[in-house]
Order: structure tokens, then sequence, then C-alpha cells
């Protein structure tokens, strides 16, 4: 099964997908919007993607504070998780997203995308991270469990 890591914001969503083994998350595409509000173009993209990728469940990254507490774009977060679920169909699971950002943007300064161009792919590895950091948590418990059985 497939999962699909979205990393959303005021303006776009950034898309990742897992490999059918769940083991690594790999970039699709950002999603732009023109206002923040206008979500209904944005949540048929997700479902397409969803359907192309057969993908069983979504992971949304959840933009908590440092100090963790929830503020109002962890709270528009759980809102757009709703109407994910209603739209596709699909679990969805929050997955903390602190620092996701942080990470992406790192990456995209060591690498070799100029300046310019790191805003467009800014999104994408932000999903990415959060979706890897989802099924690497994943693997860690099943690990776990069977150390325990041994």
């Amino acid at each position: 099964m497939r999962i699909l890591g979205l990393d959303y914001g005021a303006r776009t969503v950034g898309v990742a997908v897992s490999d059918p083994l769940g083991l690594t998350a790999q970039p699709v595409e950002t999603i732009w919007r023109q206002k923040e509000n206008h979500l209904r173009q944005t949540l048929s993209r997700i479902e397409e993607l969803a359907r192309e990728y057969q993908a069983g469940q979504i992971v949304l990254g959840y933009p908590k504070h440092l100090n963790n507490t929830v503020g109002e774009r962890a709270l528009k977060s759980l809102e757009f998780k709703e109407m994910l679920e209603r739209r596709t169909g699909l679990p969805v699971v929050m997955w903390d997203e602190r620092l996701t950002t942080a990470a992406a943007e790192r990456t995209l300064t060591e690498s070799s995308i100029p300046r310019e161009r790191q805003k467009q792919h800014m999104d994408q590895l932000a999903a990415v991270f959060i979706l890897q950091g989802y099924m690497d948590s994943l693997q860690f418990e099943k690990g776990s469990g069977q150390a325990f059985e041994d």
C-alpha cells in the first residue's frame, strides 16, 4: 500500500508518495492556490493523486509549535484533515512536522539547485521528510515488537 505525504501551507501543499513497500518517500509535486481558503481544486488534485498512486492512507503534517502547543496553523491543518477524509475516504494520520521546513531549506541550500528555484521544491521536500519520518516510525515499531518476541 502506498501512502501520500502532505505538507499543508497557506498557499501550497507539498506532496510526496511512498514506494509500494512503504520504505522510502519521493517528491511528487507542489499544489499552488491563489488564496488560502480556495481548497476545492487542491482537494480535487489530492484525490486524483491518491487514485493515481493507489494510496491507502494519507499522512498530513501537523505544525505544532516548538514548545508542543497548538496554534492557528495546526488548527487549520486539523480542519484540512477532516476535508481530506470526507473527500478521499482515506484515513488521514497527523504527523508532527516540526523542523521539516528547516531541514528542507538546509538540504536545498546544500544542493546544486539555484536559489531562485528552491521554493518550488521546498514544500515537496518537506512532504518527503514528513512521510519518511512517519514510515521510519512504523519500521521502528515493527522492529521493536519483534525484539520483545524473541
